[in-house]
């Protein structure tokens, strides 16, 4: 099943992140674009990963405001490019099932593959950091009762969403479901649509 490998790589990327564990170590995707789906997959998580990290950094209360300001701009880069991703991700999919021949009471899900498995990314997220928690040596025996039983949860959902995901996309390649993707339409980085930045100009 697809989400079987998305979550496979989702959690070398993690593993990968961690060994260094800083936010400005340098990228490096070991699937080529000859692999496309996995290039993809790999990059999204990395990501996801790096600003998961940076939206820890900038809740640091005696963060400096100057080097606030500076992450929140580069989470709001970070927010764009992950946006970018998942339209690859989706075009990706348009493509893998351009030939499909859509039944006539063929329905349009609510998102698109692409958005389900953004959700399947930060949930490899919460589930390595819960993990974390509910096996932290420095932590009360309540604190990590606590996170083993968040963890179920995140477990649980993760096999949901995994089986969704997975449905929505032999439904579409049965002609069940048919995609119908509407690009991101972000306003507040462009200089024509923020009028901050349009004042600017």
């Amino acid at each position: 099943m697809f989400t079987s490998k998305a979550n496979k790589i989702f959690q070398q990327v993690i593993e990968e992140y961690h060994k260094i564990d800083t936010v400005d170590q340098p990228f490096k995707n070991p699937y080529g674009k000859d692999n496309l789906i996995e290039h993809l997959l790999y990059r999204k998580c990395w990501i996801d990963t790096v600003q998961w990290h940076y939206e820890d950094i900038i809740r640091d209360p005696q963060i400096d405001p100057v080097a606030a300001l500076t992450l929140k701009r580069q989470i709001d880069a970070s927010n764009q490019d992950r946006t970018d991703m998942v339209e690859y991700i989706d075009s990706y999919f348009l493509e893998k099932f351009k030939d499909v021949t859509v039944k006539d009471d063929a329905t349009i899900n609510t998102e698109s593959p692409a958005w389900g498995i953004d959700r399947l990314s930060i949930l490899a997220l919460k589930v390595y950091h819960m993990n974390e928690e509910a096996t932290r040596t420095d932590a009360s025996d309540a604190h990590r009762e606590a996170c083993q039983k968040k963890l179920g949860v995140l477990l649980e959902q993760r096999v949901d969403l995994s089986t969704a995901i997975d449905t929505l996309l032999s439904d579409i390649e049965k002609g069940d479901k048919y995609m119908k993707v509407y690009k991101q339409m972000k306003m507040y980085n462009d200089d024509e649509l923020n009028p901050v930045l349009r004042s600017q100009k």
